[in-house]
């Protein structure tokens, strides 16, 4: 490796992280943050079976996961000022990340509420609770808990579809490291160093990940371990 591109990878570093913080992480924990909301509301309208909102959901969920994340975002910021609707470029991100993951997270949530046994409805409104509070305080703990792993993957996903927001003009990492490779005309080696930079953001929250799962995993176990001891407290006093 030549002086000169030892000093153009080092003095780039901090030009490629500066709009890492700026851009890509805030637009990921935004995004990521209203999307997961959009997907908890939409997952309980389908299981609800609402009669016009489920329609919606299901066409809402069908249309964003079956469309790639950059028309979306070309829809939203450079097609919708055609019919007066103008958006500025970093709420169009936030607006087409989060719809997208929206419809992509719901379908997690939804699998992970059906997966919940009918039992534990059948018997919190056995207790007096409504439908709304067996839903809220039983069932969607327990969804998000068992979904933590997928929802997880989506948001490392998201941390590297950022990158795309460079096409409607949003100077994040990626964009940060086209205009220096303009300057210096060497794309192979300053892309390998954007891409390593991506790999430490995603590893990080790779390692995050692993660390959640194994809290919840005890978690889980030691909830079991304290059914499994009440039920034997439970056959003692019968006997």
């Amino acid at each position: 490796m030549s002086t000169r591109l030892l000093e153009i990878l080092i003095s780039s570093l901090p030009k490629i992280l500066l709009p890492g913080l700026l851009y890509t992480i805030p637009l990921t924990l935004v995004s990521f943050a209203v999307g997961f909301l959009i997907a908890v509301v939409t997952a309980m309208i389908r299981v609800a079976g609402i009669r016009v909102l489920s329609p919606l959901c299901r066409f809402y969920v069908w249309v964003f996961r079956g469309t790639p994340l950059l028309v979306q975002l070309f829809i939203i910021f450079y097609g919708l000022p055609g019919i007066g609707v103008n958006i500025d470029a970093v709420p169009s991100a936030i607006l087409a990340f989060s719809l997208n993951v929206g419809a992509y997270a719901s379908e997690t949530v939804r699998g992970s509420i059906l997966a919940i046994p009918k039992s534990q409805t059948e018997g919190a409104l056995a207790c007096g609770l409504t439908l709304s509070q067996t839903m809220l305080y039983i069932i969607l703990p327990q969804a998000i808990r068992n979904c933590v792993p997928a929802l997880f993957n989506t948001f490392i996903s998201l941390v590297k579809d950022t990158s795309l927001a460079a096409n409607i003009t949003i100077t994040e990492m990626f964009m940060a490291t086209q205009r220096i490779v303009a300057v210096t005309y060497e794309p192979l080696a300053l892309y390998i160093e954007v891409a390593l930079v991506y790999l430490v953001f995603c590893t990080a929250l790779t390692a995050l990940q692993k660390k959640v799962e194994s809290h919840l995993g005890r978690y889980k176990t030691d909830r079991k371990y304290r059914g499994k001891e009440n039920s034997d407290d439970q056959a003692v006093q019968s006997a």
